[in-house]
């Protein structure tokens, strides 16, 4: 039966097949789980507290911009000290930090300024391991299972943004927000716990000896620019996260200037992202394979752009959320190949570091989008706006498609080719 199961779920069964894998994922979903209904207790905190957006906004920057601005500085770390220790430090932070919030909260002790301080602690906390978090799972599985592993880590981010607001939303009613509290920070330190029986190998890099921590982050970003497979998946990347990834943040504006339906309308449109990302997510993962992972980044990056472009040509908002769900599918997938084929090109001493800039560019560049695309609105619109960036899109991918097959050979062969 156990067989039979490992062949239907193809890649995934081979990957969650390995015990050392299979362990670090349970662990890591439900700690991912836990950081969703963290996030969704703090905005409720702040709500309460203040009755004001402009603390919300605080709040969520203050819990988002150390992810970015630190993330370059974490990957060195990790590189420098190994994963495993960087992840374990980063976890414990995570449990006592959210420890102490829920003691402050059930005391009422807590006041704005003192949310906005922790939840920027938080975010460095989280900043810190991310980068190692990512680089780990190549340590854990073949080169084979290797998009089954990514792929399965997406799958459970995107249930996990969906199960762990809906869990804090009901036990805020029911028990609280300082006891939500307290079960995020058991969430992290059962991951912690459970890390304790995780060892893989892993080759600290040998320059750490011989270099400063700057001189380090510089040899990264010097071989990241150098490795034409990898500068082609960040550009790739950077396009995405750029003109399309924003429109998520714009959802809100979408909802109510473009389709005049209000609260009902954004939870509609974004629902219908995250289910094409999920359902994405576990297709890839049972996919299972290396090959052709080149051609679905450069594929899915015009799709993307002519999916978000239809969902904004129609008066039906279901209609728009039919080709959400479509461009979600596709931005996931082009995620998961972006960040399986660095993975599989990058060089054991230069992992973190690299993966570092991926978080820059994945997480970083659509706050930056955001911000542009946002001005841009109020000139000429939402829609003529989120069109334009969907066109640009199609720049790019007429640019990367004469590459596609030089480009597999160097992110599909392994570090070897750059």
């Amino acid at each position: 039966m156990i067989l039979a199961l490992t062949r239907l779920l193809g890649g995934a069964g081979r990957a969650l097949g390995i015990p050392l894998f299979r362990t670090y994922w349970l662990g890591h979903s439900l700690a991912t789980i836990g950081r969703w209904m963290y996030r969704t207790a703090i905005g409720w905190l702040a709500w309460e507290l203040t009755h004001s957006t402009t603390w919300l906004g605080a709040v969520a920057f203050a819990d988002l911009v150390p992810t970015v601005a630190l993330a370059i500085f974490s990957g060195a770390f990790a590189d420098r000290f190994g994963f495993m220790r960087i992840i374990r430090l980063s976890q414990i932070l995570a449990g006592v930090l959210t420890a102490f919030l829920a003691f402050l909260i059930l005391m009422g002790w807590i006041n704005i300024a003192l949310l906005i301080v922790i939840t920027m602690c938080f975010g460095s906390a989280e900043s810190l391991g991310q980068p190692a978090r990512m680089a780990a799972v190549n340590a854990m599985v073949s080169k084979r299972d290797l998009s089954s592993a990514i792929a399965l880590g997406s799958a459970s981010f995107n249930a996990s943004r969906i199960v762990g607001p809906a869990i804090a939303g009901g036990l805020i009613v029911w028990i609280g927000t300082g006891a939500v509290m307290v079960l995020c920070s058991l969430s992290f330190l059962l991951f912690f716990w459970l890390l304790q029986s995780i060892h893989i190998e892993e080759r600290r890099s040998t320059r750490a000896t011989s270099e400063g921590l700057l001189k380090e982050i510089g040899s990264g970003l010097v071989y990241a620019w150098r490795h034409r497979g990898i500068r082609f998946v960040m550009i790739m990347l950077g396009a995405t996260s750029f003109f399309i990834r924003p429109v998520i943040e714009l959802m809100p504006g979408i909802s109510g200037k473009v389709f005049d339906a209000g609260p009902t309308g954004l939870a509609l449109l974004l629902a219908a992202i995250g289910i094409g990302a999920l359902l994405a997510s576990l297709v890839l993962a049972r996919r299972g394979e290396m090959s052709g992972l080149t051609a679905l980044l450069i594929f899915s990056t015009i799709l993307t752009g002519l999916s978000l472009m239809l969902a904004m040509q129609f008066a039906s908002i279901y209609v728009a959320a039919a080709f959400l769900a479509v461009m979600g599918a596709f931005m996931l997938s082009g995620n998961v190949a972006a960040q399986t084929l660095v993975q599989n090109s990058v060089e054991q001493d230069f992992r973190a570091r690299v993966m570092s800039l991926f978080i820059i560019f994945a997480y970083g560049l659509p706050a930056l989008g955001a911000v542009l695309m946002g001005w841009i609105a109020n000139f000429v619109g939402l829609q003529a706006t989120i069109a334009g960036g969907a066109l640009f899109m199609l720049l790019f991918w007429a640019r990367a498609w004469p590459q596609r097959r030089s480009m597999a050979e160097r992110l599909e062969s392994g570090p070897k080719a750059s």
